[in-house]
């Protein structure tokens, strides 16, 4: 649920911003072929780029945007054109994957005139034209072949090779679905110089919003606006950073028509909420067919609840889930009749089809369109369609229905209590959200129009891994014993996602022969199970045991053993020669436990115990502690995750936790051989 939009005005990638490793490997053909390139000068635009000197850049950068120019033409409320022109400079062979250019459009657009060249630093240029481009369906997007009304064309260009300069140019005609545009100027590689103009009709206005970036004043020309922006600064990336959508710099473009917003404008959240209303008006109703379906499926159902879980529980795991996300597929859902029908559908399309089943029960449900990575959409951020990539539900619950499992909720002052669920996320019991949504604002569509909202965070109790292990040291320093292991929300939820497809013994063992292998230079699982593999509702886990030989030291006529036996907490995230530039993000709420005990061997006797750690702040806490009771030893820690945003401001205090993580792990306890 990462990808970004291209199909709507909100979203135009000028280059190849959408999850370019996918594209890679999803296009190895694409790449091993050769285009049928022609010797042909490229056009002046790009040749008085030879010579201009290259944006700040360090020696890892792997290209730098010469030039980019997107000239909008708003001809009517219906029909806008747009002409695009890219040049990149290759400056490291990883910089090859901008030599492919990417357009996505719709059924509702087209492209036209997509050309590309290659200056090389020395020889001929390259021209390759748009009847050597492909059309194909979304590059590492599962099910995207189900769908014809989004799809992407791609244009090799030849020899994308350090030191030369590449460049591409298209022109696109629209019916938008909203008047709006996004302009994307920051991203992963500086850029040198980028051209943004706007051409309206005569008595249409516009709005320009900035984020993340200081306010550009543009040059009028009659009814032409035109922004110039020159050497933008790379985002340098950084582990457990936000998204590079919430940290990035962006000028929202909103335009209306005489008279202020229309049906396909908007100018704040309660506008835009309407206009995705009307997006989506008729497309809940319910067919004959959805109605024995929902008769059908809650016949048993003797509760409210009941019903609700029933109806959830079939739009999880019957209708498979198409990954044309909110803005890829296009804002409009399809109607949750096609749904049923095909059985398959994106995020907004099974969120559509969940709230048209309801309604047969009497259950109210809203619209709430999210972006499924935190911290992307703010109170700060400006209404735009841009900014959301996913869609759910809040389901309005009655209101003498209260049951501890439904925690994902929040009162509203107007609508009452409302339960928010993914239909899209069938590993998430109905009543939990994953992480990902979690303390993330969403908007939330009603009859009354949008409000930017926050979803509630879950206590970390609800997201665990509750590990203990009895185990046995022998003399020669080998450990052996048993394991079991209880997981809880998205740490069960990640275990089922990886194993869903596995068939194999080896494959299922995988995630513990992971954990060993983390903490363990030898090791040797002797049995493993899991537990509950199939039930979201129920706990997942792990029993196993192995023995590890060695895993106990000789020094000095003493025996050093680690009780911190499994697992690793600590993070080195922090400890970079390079001052932290964003704030760190977890990814859920979390609260882990650890209890090990360790037999010793016979003949041996304890000597020394590291003290207890113990790290409170307000973000996370950490605390353990060793015991000795006769010959075992006992070890037992809690980890907890309470915040999900550490702000730049304490980036001394997470190094410092982590720091007291890291050394209570490596921790030894000292055995010596007992008087005789």
């Amino acid at each position: 649920m990462n990808n970004k939009s291209c199909c709507c005005r909100a979203e135009r990638a000028p280059a190849i911003n959408f999850n370019r490793a996918a594209l890679l490997a999803s296009f190895a053909l694409l790449l091993s072929m050769v285009p049928h390139a022609m010797a042909s000068d490229a056009p002046a635009w790009m040749h008085a780029l030879v010579s201009a000197p290259l944006p700040a850049h360090d020696e890892k950068t792997d290209a730098v945007v010469l030039y980019q120019e997107t000239n909008v033409n708003v001809v009517a409320a219906d029909k806008i054109k747009t002409q695009v022109r890219v040049a990149y400079k290759i400056l490291r062979p990883s910089g090859r994957e901008y030599g492919i250019a990417s357009v996505f459009f719709n059924s509702h657009s087209k492209v036209n005139g997509l050309r590309g060249w290659c200056i090389p630093a020395q020889g001929k240029d390259y021209e390759v034209r748009d009847k050597e481009a492909v059309e194909v369906a979304l590059p590492g997007v599962e099910g995207s072949e189900l769908v014809s009304d989004v799809r992407v064309k791609l244009l090799r260009i030849p020899a994308p090779d350090p030191g030369n300069i590449v460049g591409y140019e298209y022109e696109e005609e629209e019916q938008p679905l909203v008047l709006q545009d996004v302009l994307d100027f920051q991203r992963e590689i500086p850029v040198r110089e980028m051209h943004y103009s706007l051409q309206l009709p005569a008595g249409w206005e516009y709005k320009t919003s900035w984020i993340n970036y200081p306010e550009v004043k543009p040059v009028q020309s009659g009814t032409q606006s035109q922004w110039v922006l020159t050497d933008i600064k790379a985002i340098r990336k950084e582990q457990s950073m936000p998204p590079i959508v919430g940290v990035s710099g962006q000028m929202v473009v909103s335009f209306f028509p005489p008279g202020g917003p229309s049906f396909a404008g908007f100018s704040n959240w309660q506008e835009m909420g309407r206009w995705y209303l009307n997006l989506s008006n008729g497309r809940r109703d319910a067919s004959p067919e959805i109605k024995q379906e929902v008769s059908t499926l809650t016949a048993s159902a003797t509760t409210p609840l009941a019903k609700m879980k029933a109806l959830a529980s079939f739009v999880q795991d019957d209708i498979r889930y198409v990954a044309i996300e909110l803005g890829i597929g296009g804002q409009q859902p399809h109607p949750a009749s096609e749904v049923f029908a095909h059985r398959y559908g994106d995020c907004k399309d099974k969120a559509t089809l969940l709230s048209s089943m309801l309604s047969q029960i009497g259950v109210d449900s809203y619209y709430v369109i999210i972006n499924a990575d935190r911290d992307s959409v703010s109170p700060r951020t400006p209404a735009n369609v841009g900014a959301f990539n996913h869609a759910i539900l809040a389901i309005k619950l009655p209101d003498n229905l209260n049951d501890p499992s439904l925690v994902a909720t929040i009162q509203h002052p107007r609508l009452g209590r409302l339960l928010f669920f993914d239909p899209t996320n069938e590993l998430t019991p109905f009543g939990e959200i994953g992480g990902y949504l979690q303390d993330n604002y969403g908007l939330l569509v009603t009859p009354e129009g949008g409000e930017l909202l926050a979803l509630p965070q879950q206590s970390p109790s609800m997201n665990t891994i509750r590990r203990t292990a009895n185990l046995v040291l022998d003399p020669s320093g080998t450990l052996k014993g048993d394991v079991s292991e209880t997981r809880l929300g998205d740490r069960a939820s990640s275990e089922r996602w990886f194993l869903r497809t596995a068939t194999k013994d080896n494959d299922r063992v995988k995630p513990i022969e992971d954990l060993l292998a983390g903490s363990l230079s030898q090791f040797r699982i002797t049995k493993a199970s899991i537990l509950n593999m199939d039930y979201s509702n129920r706990p997942f886990g792990f029993n196993y045991s192995f023995e590890a030989p060695n895993y106990a030291t000789y020094a000095g006529g003493l025996l050093l053993v680690r009780p911190r036996v499994l697992g690793v907490k600590a993070r080195a995230l922090l400890e970079t020669k390079e001052p932290r530039q964003f704030p760190v993000e977890f990814e859920s709420p979390v609260e882990d436990t650890d209890n090990f005990s360790i037999a010793i061997p016979p003949g041996y006797v304890v000597d020394d115990v590291p003290p207890p750690a113990n790290a409170d702040y307000d973000f996370a806490s950490y605390h353990s502690r060793i015991e000795v009771n006769g010959n075992v030893i006992s070890y037992v820690r809690t980890y907890e995750v309470k915040e999900l945003t550490v702000p730049v401001t304490k980036m001394e205090e997470l190094k410092k936790f982590y720091r007291v993580i890291a050394a209570d792990e490596r921790n030894t306890v000292v055995l010596k051989a007992s008087a005789k």
